[in-house]
């Protein structure tokens, strides 16, 4: 065979492929509701599944420390994440993390730090600065890369997502009990709602 034949058949059932992939994949668009059936914002989304995928998120994120807090106040990672720290203000901080998930401490310092945070595992990390105790915030870090944080309308929509029945979980800061993760059972099919219920505090 023509080898410029052959190198175009190769590129065509390529893109064949990729059409194929894309047109098996669906969006779903998820609300999270507290026990009142009011919108919480800052929820962590995410849809776990068996289906290889070679999709990957952002690999490095920022948590700044601006007016004396930390921005955003949850922040959403897959597992692998480098996550830097800029402090902005014009005092210094020092943040730290007990967290199961991440134990680490960035001592007194102003400006970025030399080296980001690797968040490598699956689970809650709850940032504080050891100078300032008013200051906190959440890390999630999951092990997918099918995943998103709601906005003031408690909404979020999850994108490109494998067609089939998955796990759908869901987390917030304010649960009641303390770290818990809501989990259901979605069958993704085309551009579906679902919503979920999350007991909080008052």
């Amino acid at each position: 065979m023509n080898s410029k034949i052959l190198s175009n058949t190769i590129i065509l059932s390529a893109l064949l492929l990729v059409t194929s992939l894309h047109a098996q994949a669906a969006d779903l668009s998820v609300q999270v509701l507290d026990q009142a059936g009011n919108p919480l914002s800052n929820a962590v989304v995410y849809l776990e599944t068996s289906v290889k995928s070679a999709v990957k998120s952002t690999t490095e994120a920022n948590v700044d420390q601006k007016n004396k807090q930390f921005s955003p106040i949850v922040s959403v990672v897959q597992v692998g994440t480098s996550v830097n720290f800029p402090n902005k203000d014009s005092v210094r901080h020092h943040v730290y993390s007990f967290s199961p998930a991440k134990t680490f401490e960035l001592k007194l310092y102003s400006g970025v730090p030399a080296k980001p945070v690797v968040f490598d595992k699956p689970g809650t990390v709850i940032l504080g600065c050891n100078i300032h105790d008013n200051m906190l915030a959440y890390i999630h870090i999951v092990d997918t890369p099918y995943f998103g944080k709601t906005d003031v309308n408690g909404m979020v929509k999850l994108t490109d997502l494998p067609i089939g029945q998955h796990t759908l979980k869901a987390w917030h800061y304010a649960t009641v009990k303390e770290n818990f993760v809501s989990e259901q059972k979605v069958t993704v099919r085309s551009n579906d709602t679902v919503s979920i219920k999350l007991e909080t505090h008052n």
